[in-house]
């Protein structure tokens, strides 16, 4: 057996996959990234221990990701190359989807923005809102940046506490717009909001404010179809927030079985692929 590893080495977390040459996924892990170098180490050793993968049955290694620019040398002596992220998240997209036109919304640390028609894949654009800012805000506005706490916090929270909806300001629905959209974000927030309102509020904000953008970035383009990968995704309130969106816009927004490990089977993928990859 010879598989192809892709490793995605993020700000946050370091993710790791294997596909074999029949386009099997091999076990995807994910660890906590400290150190990119120490990190990608650590996640292929036990990546190869849990999986009962030897050296010998590694074909080839593919990184991508930020933390890939620390990588200078082939890991552990195997023929190892850098694939392009963006590529990557296309190309990671498609294979959980079967999708060839869409725009692929990668929510990290911040959020990038990749166009699919075919094989034509390009960056768009991002914005600088992710899980950066949810931890970032967390941290000021909660005294934490623990997410599954946040999360815990969030589900007692009441967003009409928090959030000025179209319903407080007019007495009817606007064209285009229930009477529960939001007209604006924090709008509605008291100086003593609990803690629980406002982690509703700040995990609102950014998943609404991610979802707004991409409409936004896919207009004239005709790509209704969106597809949500990174950590994120693993939120529950994903479901609610991008449902919401796709009722209002008449939209969709997908999360593929394996969301937050895109980038890596993308990265693997690169290696058939044969197109941006720098080699060592």
């Amino acid at each position: 057996m010879k598989i192809v590893i892709g490793i995605d080495v993020g700000i946050s977390t370091t993710k790791i996959v294997g596909i074999d040459a029949d386009g099997n996924i091999f076990s995807p892990i994910r660890i906590k990234a400290t150190d990119p170098v120490a990190s990608l180490y650590g996640a292929f050793g036990r990546y190869l221990h849990d999986n009962n993968i030897t050296l010998n049955d590694v074909e080839h290694v593919m990184i991508t990701g930020v933390g890939a620019a620390y990588i200078e040398a082939p890991v552990y002596g195997l023929p190892t190359d850098k694939a392009d992220e963006f590529l990557a998240d296309g190309l990671g997209a498609r294979y959980e989807t079967g999708l060839d036109r869409m725009i692929v919304v990668s929510m990290g640390t911040g959020t990038s923005l990749v166009q699919c028609s075919g094989d034509d894949i390009r960056h768009i654009g991002g914005l600088g809102i992710g899980g950066g800012t949810l931890m970032g805000l967390s941290r000021i506005m909660l005294q934490t940046d623990d997410i599954p706490q946040v999360v815990q916090l969030a589900q007692e929270g009441d967003l009409a506490h928090i959030d000025v909806h179209i319903g407080d300001i007019s007495p009817y629905p606007l064209p285009g717009l229930p009477k529960d959209a939001t007209a604006a974000l924090f709008g509605n927030a008291k100086s003593d909001a609990s803690k629980e309102d406002i982690a509703r509020g700040i995990i609102n904000t950014v998943l609404q404010t991610i979802g707004s953008s991409t409409i936004l970035a896919s207009l004239g383009s005709g790509i209704k179809e969106y597809v949500l990968i990174g950590n994120l995704t693993l939120l529950p309130a994903c479901n609610e927030v991008f449902k919401g969106l796709e009722q209002l816009y008449s939209v969709r927004f997908i999360i593929p079985k394996h969301s937050e490990f895109c980038t890596a089977i993308g990265a693997a993928l690169c290696y058939n692929y044969k197109k941006d990859i720098t080699r060592f």
